[in-house]
């Protein structure tokens, strides 16, 4: 196979994987540390709408589905590349999901720093040291 279309697929692959391990994640968040009351987490409007009632801990899967979405998908990619450096365009379009998504709801800056700080490149870093 052809590098280019191979790591066009790995990048493709590596997005379907962590997409679906982000998707995973925030699923399982709600049974195990419950919403506030009257927040329906299937609608954005709800969710922006009650931000406030949110405590620190209600943030932490949030954090574990772009982490642990970014480093499933990037280290997904390097296996399928054989090339570290790929893990980086999987990060890149995890990265600006977490830009859209922060800019459609709100939450407070502490976790907005965290997330963008740490839930993407840094996992990419991680998953070509894993992966070497």
């Amino acid at each position: 196979m052809h590098p280019f279309l191979k790591s066009g697929l790995a990048v493709l692959a590596g997005i379907f994987v962590g997409g679906i391990v982000n998707f995973g994640i925030i699923i399982l968040s709600s049974f195990i540390i419950p919403p506030p009351d009257g927040v329906d987490v299937s609608n954005i409007e709800s969710i922006k709408a009650n931000i406030h009632l949110y405590k620190p801990i209600h943030f932490l899967f949030p954090f574990l589905a772009h982490a642990l979405g970014t480093l499933s998908g990037a280290v997904l990619a390097i296996k399928i590349s054989k090339q570290t450096k790929i893990a980086y365009m999987v990060a890149l379009v995890f990265l600006y999901g977490g830009i859209s998504i922060v800019t459609q709801v709100p939450g407070p800056m502490w976790f907005t720093v965290l997330d963008l700080g740490l839930a993407y490149i840094p996992m990419a870093w991680l998953a070509t040291k894993m992966s070497s």
